[in-house]
């Protein structure tokens, strides 16, 4: 039904060198040397110097953290006590409530 164009390469324009030989060379063995002494690796860790500048910024920042972090969890459990007082006031209007209703019949 619907077959797709494949594109045809184009033919380049403009000035067009022909493709270079390639000659192939002669290998000669070289003498044999020594294997080179084994060096001891160097190590992939970078290493951290802390100055007494980065020192004072990093007990900064975790203070601010810890700060951030201990405030959100007050205010959380602060609004699950409100919220649970609340619940229970209404729980308490509605008993009365009923219980007034239920006297009067």
């Amino acid at each position: 039904m619907l077959r797709p164009k494949i594109p045809t390469m184009p033919t380049p324009t403009g000035r067009v060198s022909p493709p270079a030989v390639v000659e192939p060379t002669a290998i000669v063995p070289a003498a044999q040397t020594p294997p080179p002494a084994p060096v001891a690796p160097a190590s992939s860790r970078p290493i951290v110097q802390l100055t007494p500048g980065t020192v004072v910024a990093l007990i900064g920042g975790g203070t601010a953290v810890v700060l951030v972090v201990g405030a959100v969890l007050v205010s959380l459990l602060l609004a699950v006590a409100i919220t649970g007082t609340s619940v229970a006031v209404c729980a308490v209007v509605l008993r009365s409530l009923l219980a007034s209703e239920a006297k009067r019949r």
